[in-house]
């Protein structure tokens, strides 16, 4: 049997993930491809309990190590656990984040050296990488507003502007280093435009892969 296909969103907040991933699962379905919808951190009842921790306010002098120590004990579970068995039954992996929002967070955004990421990557990940990943871009300032009306803001939210312009250039580099991987789609204009980028991004991928 074919290995899956393993695909991730990315994107500051207020960037519309949730709705580019419910696009996706659509048309993948519609396919009729088995698929697996996943987020990170999280993914399992380890990786959730690792979630509360990461993004709640319990911890807020949490150290940056910690946190991306953290951060990848979530993702060895949910590797081990979720994805690396799916993309082996032949199922597709969908999932909100993955490690090129480490890069952006705790590396673009904290200051952790990408050589130490790369490192942790590595271990944890063996050769396993995302197949495509779209990057929902658009103004930090205009992200926030979105993401300030939506709910009370997470540990992450409450960080500053220069903080989420640090994230955002940290993809952007990414998309930049990989596009052959990494699609970006300008999430600042209407959905129906917005909608329309993302399918036309997974139709050809389904017709080359599917």
């Amino acid at each position: 049997m074919p290995r899956g296909q393993f695909i991730t969103i990315e994107g500051v907040e207020g960037a519309g993930k949730s709705t580019c991933m419910d696009l996706i699962a659509e048309r993948i379905r519609a396919a009729g491809l088995p698929l697996v919808q996943t987020r990170e951190p999280g993914g399992t009842g380890l990786g959730e309990d690792l979630r509360e921790l990461l993004l709640g306010h319990r911890h807020g002098g949490m150290s940056d190590d910690t946190e991306l120590l953290l951060m990848f004990a979530a993702r060895a579970e949910h590797i081990q656990r979720v994805i690396a068995p799916a993309l082996q039954r032949g199922e597709w992996v969908l999932c909100d984040r993955f490690t090129d929002a480490t890069y952006a967070y705790q590396g673009g955004g904290r200051g952790i050296a990408r050589e130490r990421i790369a490192v942790l990557e590595d271990w944890v990940q063996g050769g396993l990488r995302p197949d495509l990943t779209l990057l929902m871009d658009l103004p930090v300032a205009q992200g926030l507003e979105r993401a300030g009306r939506r709910s009370a803001p997470d540990r992450f939210e409450q960080e500053d502007l220069r903080f989420f312009e640090q994230v955002r250039a940290a993809y952007l580099d990414i998309a930049r280093a990989e596009p052959a991987r990494v699609r970006v789609v300008d999430a600042a204009p209407p959905l129906a435009e917005v909608s329309a980028a993302i399918q036309a991004i997974i139709d050809d991928f389904l017709a080359r892969h599917g």
